[in-house]
């Protein structure tokens, strides 16, 4: 773009000398010589500032253009926004109070896609949709249609399990669970995830999901999400909302 607009303003100029150096023209020429430059310098100008607006416009576009996250193309995503992402706590605030969890760095995969999520807005106005009382809370889904859109312009995928970092199904554990698809592999499912409540934790977990951060502060919190009543399926018999979640 820059040489673009060199190679404008050097026109101008070099049609603006040549103009100039006419001295064979009579006066009257002369004047209308100068009011053609005139006129084409403000028209020079004049294309140069849309041509600024349309390349301003198309970068913009290029910039907002959507992006889906696929089984093909989620694994290089993440490794390569793991790199940049600094962040590594995540503060959900719910309609029963709010509470912090710290994620594990070297997960890397598993934290760069709840970042990730988070940033988009994704996690608010879901709900913690299973509840089984001294064993976990989970959360991540609902039963809208706006987390049903939000799934579809971010993406279908999976994330592999990564249980091999020495981390256990403590209490506050957060980990994922894995797809209700066959999935022998246990592939997470990337958009809900679970919290240990059990007392000291539920070990048998261990080998099988992937723990990925701890809750360091309001753990009340989802002890009181944890004791809510629920029907047959678990689900709370009152909704309670993930009212918003903030990279902290």
């Amino acid at each position: 773009m820059a040489k673009a607009q060199f190679a404008i303003m050097a026109s101008i100029l070099l049609f603006f000398f040549l103009a100039c150096g006419n001295k064979n023209q009579n006066n009257k020429v002369k004047a209308a010589s100068k009011v053609e430059v005139v006129d084409t310098v403000s028209n020079a100008f004049e294309l140069n500032n849309v041509l600024s607006q349309k390349t301003a416009e198309v970068e913009q576009k290029q910039k907002e253009e959507p992006f889906e996250l696929t089984e093909e193309n989620a694994i290089e995503f993440f490794f390569e926004y793991a790199k940049k992402t600094k962040e590594n706590k995540v503060k959900l605030t719910t309609s029963l109070g709010s509470f912090t969890i710290e994620l594990y760095d070297n997960v890397p995969y598993h934290k760069a896609n709840f970042i990730y999520l988070t940033k988009l807005g994704y996690f608010n106005n879901t709900m913690f949709h299973r509840v089984v009382q001294n064993f976990i809370i989970q959360g991540g889904n609902a039963d809208n249609r706006e987390t049903e859109n939000k799934r579809r312009e971010i993406g279908r995928y999976l994330l592999p399990p990564d249980a091999n970092k020495g981390y256990k199904h403590h209490r506050g554990t957060i980990s994922m669970p894995s797809s209700e698809r066959d999935n022998p592999h246990k592939l997470a499912s990337p958009y809900e995830f679970f919290i240990v409540v059990t007392k000291p934790g539920s070990y048998h977990l261990d080998g099988s999901y992937t723990p990925f951060g701890r809750v360091i502060q309001g753990m009340d919190v989802v002890d009181k999400i944890n004791s809510v009543p629920v029907d047959e399926g678990d689900w709370p018999m009152r909704n309670i909302y993930i009212i918003k979640a903030e990279v902290l």
